[in-house]
């Protein structure tokens, strides 16, 4: 269901631009038709999932006394764990944000997640600026660095909020805690407010928070920035979300294309992850749902048969790609020009962000957002909040491929059912077009 979705934020916009292919001058070819919906909230949504007109609950209605200018008096002070990577962070902060403000507490800057698969060490001014995201939620929500020190070891109320919960939870449940604490403890942050019925003073500042109050550090969007302006110069580019790493074929137990001993690695690495509790998982039956990402292999296939010439620079982002060169050989046969941020930054430049992996996304994030077209390989939380940010800063073309359909079609061209040319480039054109129409893109 869609509630089991975290999304990231804002709903998409028409493009203006035809939607058949063409080759033009300069190799630049139009692409097809993005949604035509609208957002409602802070994430996009499957279609029907926005209502035209929003029910108001009661709490609905009292909630509205949230939208006074400047924060109210503080009640308490609000502690944070993230849990995830980068982008699940990102979301998870931002909601804690509207949380803090919907329970009138003071927040404090979260901890950022250190345990997780990537076990980065990395503090929240080393991902982001600090100061900004103090200064800009100054009039929303009280932010500050650390608890009093009469507080430090006072008792706290350590709470595992509700996944999906509303206003009326936090109101009903969580705020009564007030009385006989001055300090709440949020363990987990991730996916713990509503995608839907939300005062709409909410769901801004959760989206303010997300693409404005949570700028990164000033050394990270330097690089990410020269980044940008070095794949440029190779003109128009793609940004290519190639979620083809170990933690996600582990997690998800897609193994389609690996050899024996790469999958058996994989099951290895999902069976000692504690917190990841679906171990039996069986790889076909997976992929023939859609819900594994799309091959080095057969992300090439996609870009040429949606008529993308070879001349078109790619960027990959990415963090290490399983099985390395050897499962990038037929991507970059297809688009030579294949870039990352090991290939647009010395050794030198990376070295003060290489060993932290938050860090690493940011710099792929930058550089995705300010892509020409954006086009993930998967539908996950980076996907999602590259996808959103783009939609917040107006009309940016993102492609979501049709993952279910297009593994059927690819299979009928390995086993010979179907050549690859004009007749599967019009399949996967007009599957595209469809399914963007209908607004299906997640």
């Amino acid at each position: 269901s869609s509630r089991g979705r975290p999304r990231s934020c804002a709903g998409s916009r028409s493009s203006r631009r035809r939607s058949s292919p063409r080759r033009t001058r300069g190799s630049w070819t139009a692409r097809p038709k993005t949604s035509r919906r609208r957002g409602c909230g802070c994430r996009p949504r499957r279609a029907g999932s926005c209502p035209a007109s929003p029910r108001r609950s009661s709490t609905d209605v009292r909630a509205l006394a949230l939208q006074s200018s400047g924060p109210e008096a503080s009640r308490g002070y609000l502690l944070v764990h993230t849990n995830g990577g980068l982008n699940q962070m990102r979301a998870g902060i931002s909601d804690m944000v509207a949380v803090a403000r919907i329970l009138k507490a003071t927040l404090i800057i979260p901890e950022l997640d250190k345990k997780s698969f990537w076990l980065d060490k990395s503090n929240f001014s080393d991902v982001f600026d600090e100061e900004h995201f103090i200064r800009y939620l100054a009039n929303d929500v009280k932010v500050e660095k650390n608890l009093p020190k009469e507080l430090v070891k006072a008792p706290k109320s350590v709470r595992y909020f509700k996944s999906w919960s509303g206003v009326d939870y936090y109101q009903n449940e969580i705020s009564p805690l007030w009385e006989h604490r001055q300090v709440i403890r949020a363990a987990k942050s991730d996916s713990r407010l509503a995608n839907n019925f939300l005062p709409p003073d909410i769901q801004k500042l959760r989206c303010r928070t997300f693409f404005q109050a949570l700028r990164f550090a000033p050394p990270i969007e330097a690089l990410g920035n020269l980044l940008v302006e070095r794949m440029k110069s190779f003109g128009p580019y793609i940004a290519l979300h190639l979620r083809y790493e170990k933690d996600m074929l582990a997690f998800s137990g897609c193994t389609y294309g690996l050899s024996d001993t790469e999958s058996e690695e994989l099951a290895m690495i999902r069976g000692n992850t504690t917190y990841w509790k679906v171990k039996d998982i069986d790889p076909l039956e997976q992929r023939s749902h859609g819900h594994c990402p799309l091959t080095p292999k057969e992300v090439g296939m996609f870009l040429s048969a949606l008529g993308y010439p070879s001349s078109t620079p790619v960027y990959i982002a990415a963090g290490e790609i399983y099985g390395g060169e050897s499962h990038m050989v037929d991507l970059q046969s297809r688009f030579p020009i294949l870039m990352n941020k090991e290939k647009l930054a010395s050794a030198e430049e990376l070295r003060p962000f290489s060993q932290y992996a938050s860090q690493m996304a940011a710099l792929d994030y930058i550089v995705s957002v300010e892509s020409d077209v954006f086009i993930p390989s998967y539908s996950g939380n980076m996907a999602r909040a590259v996808a959103g940010h783009r939609r917040f800063h107006g009309h940016r073309k993102t492609i979501s491929p049709d993952r279910k359909a297009l593994v059927h079609l690819f299979d009928k061209v390995d086993s010979g059912l179907l050549d690859e040319g004009k007749r599967l480039s019009q399949k996967i054109i007009e599957m595209h077009q469809k399914r963007y129409r209908t607004g299906h893109e997640s």
